[in-house]
């Protein structure tokens, strides 16, 4: 975990932000570890902090329905109140919550999911499959879970035995199923009923998370009550736990919305599944070949950029998956060398000279994104290949998209666990904005698919390896996210992207209770 200071990460930010067309190939991190050394010499040692409480913000009147809440304050206490089916652990690996055994069919596309017993809500009733049912039935309608649930046709309950039928064989679909399950008809309350080791409670000692004492897991706990102070929005939040009101925010510090500032404290980074990556027109001449789209995926400096303008918060990656996943293939990775893109652009029939030019589009949105897409644009631009970045606003960058109009463009995508990637690269697919269309890689993509747990890391590497011949995008990293902690107060944690409390029986928390 490493020191966060208030004014720092302003400065850093706004230096970002501000760095759209002068300070574009600069090396901000320089700057930015410059900053933490000299005002950082011989700063004396902050003296271990007590905690007599342990807080976390919420916003008053705002839902906390775990399906339809948005993301940020409400969505962190949900990780107290309600579980899943399954979980996913730091590696992305599902682990049985709710669920006690499962099975699917030799097509994979009906699964059967047996719930465990005596489970019981926080208000004394037992959970049962139609609590399931419910839960399920409302993500699948809903923004956030709606489209990793799009191939799920139906889903029924007789006791508590589930039945899951999809469209398509999955034989990872569970990676799926870490969707929060609330009790029957309590999705329009404001805390609806969970199954979690805590529960809403609004007494006359005040508004708090209080245990759940017949909770079904029965491990000890190291707090014995959350409170819950009310704050307004993000930046009342910040300022909350730069006042010590509050103990732990969840945050991404390189997203859209940067006006947060964050004060004293520790932070530890959980991977993502959310990728970073230069897509590619395949139907544009410069970029048709593949050869060519081999060489500029060697000559893009991924730490580089993650270290320059994401504050280190990403992990580089070559091919579409967390480097996170025990699945990733490093022995795919080439190390960074701008000789090899040299070698590369030759043996792909590329001089010196600059006659061919390229538009690579950004959404302006996203400072961090400017940056790295103009410093990508300049690495790239050698080899008779001039890269213009155009920045566009956010409809008319989804516009160029939709109507082919770029060479190259810089995107996002969250993906799901099951590293799915055919709406991405397979023929056809929803967002696969550059065209790309090969019979072999959408076979591979099916065959990773339908692979069970001991097939999948051998069809993983093989259709990583077709992605590192054809390079239909240019992977560059997986985003991670921050949870904020007081510095020297809670030991070494393990969150992941979706729960920063994932292994909160093993904190070791600094707390004196009243």
């Amino acid at each position: 975990m490493k020191r966060l200071l208030l004014w720092l990460l302003l400065a850093a930010m706004t230096l970002s932000l501000t760095a759209c067309g002068e300070w574009a190939d600069e090396p901000q991190n320089d700057l930015y570890q410059t900053l933490v050394d000299y005002y950082g010499a011989g700063k004396k040692e902050e003296e271990p902090q007590i905690l007599t409480s342990f807080a976390l913000p919420y916003l008053s009147g705002q839902t906390a329905d775990p399906i339809t809440c948005a993301d940020g304050a409400q969505r962190t206490l949900g990780t107290l109140l309600y579980e899943g089916l399954f979980t996913l652990d730091p590696a992305f690996r599902p682990q049985p919550m709710l669920a006690d055994t499962w099975s699917c069919d030799d097509t994979c596309r009906t699964y059967t999911i047996t719930l465990r017993r005596n489970v019981h809500f926080s208000d004394g009733s037992d959970l049962t499959g139609r609590d399931v049912v419910y839960s399920l039935k409302r993500a699948m309608a809903s923004e956030r879970y709606g489209a990793r649930l799009a191939d799920v046709s139906s889903v029924s309950a007789d006791g508590n035995t589930i039945t899951i039928k999809l469209k398509t064989g999955n034989a990872s679909f569970i990676t799926r199923l870490d969707i929060p399950i609330i009790k029957n008809a309590t999705g329009s309350r404001t805390f609806p009923i969970g199954t979690g080791p805590y529960y809403y409670r609004n007494d006359d000692t005040g508004i708090h998370l209080a245990r759940h004492e017949n909770w079904w897991q029965h491990r000890p706990m190291p707090l014995q009550r959350v409170e819950l102070v009310k704050c307004k929005d993000s930046d009342t939040m910040s300022y909350a736990f730069y006042a010590r009101e509050i103990q732990l925010l969840m945050c991404d510090l390189t997203a859209t919305d940067t006006s947060n500032v964050y004060g004293s404290g520790s932070y530890t980074d959980a991977a993502t599944t959310t990728m970073h990556y230069i897509g590619i027109n395949t139907g544009s001449r410069a970029v048709k070949n593949p050869a060519v789209r081999r060489a500029l995926q060697l000559g893009v400096d991924r730490q580089g950029c993650i270290d320059a303008f994401f504050l280190g918060h990403a992990q580089a990656a070559q091919s579409p998956l967390s480097p996170a996943s025990d699945l990733y293939p490093h022995s795919l990775d080439v190390p960074y060398s701008p000789d090899n893109f040299d070698t590369a652009m030759a043996e792909a029939g590329y001089a010196d000279g600059g006659t061919v030019k390229l538009t690579l589009i950004v959404n302006r949105e996203n400072g961090f994104k400017v940056d790295a897409a103009k410093r990508i644009a300049a690495d790239l631009s050698h080899h008779d290949l001039q890269i213009t970045v155009k920045v566009l606003s956010w409809d008319k960058y989804l516009e160029a998209l939709s109507s082919g109009a770029f060479d190259l463009y810089y995107g996002e995508c969250r993906l799901t666990a099951d590293w799915d990637l055919r709406s991405l690269i397979g023929t056809g697919g929803a967002l696969n904005y550059g065209g790309y269309s090969n019979a072999e890689t959408d076979a591979l993509l099916g065959e990773l698919l339908l692979a069970g747990d001991s097939q999948r890391p051998a069809a993983m590497l093989a259709l990583c390896r077709q992605l590192q011949q054809e390079a239909p995008i240019l992977p560059l990293f997986f985003k991670n996210v921050s949870v904020l902690l007081p510095s020297d107060v809670v030991g070494p944690i393990t969150p992941t992207a979706a729960n920063p409390f994932y292994d909160l029986a093993h904190w070791d928390i600094e707390i004196e209770w009243n």
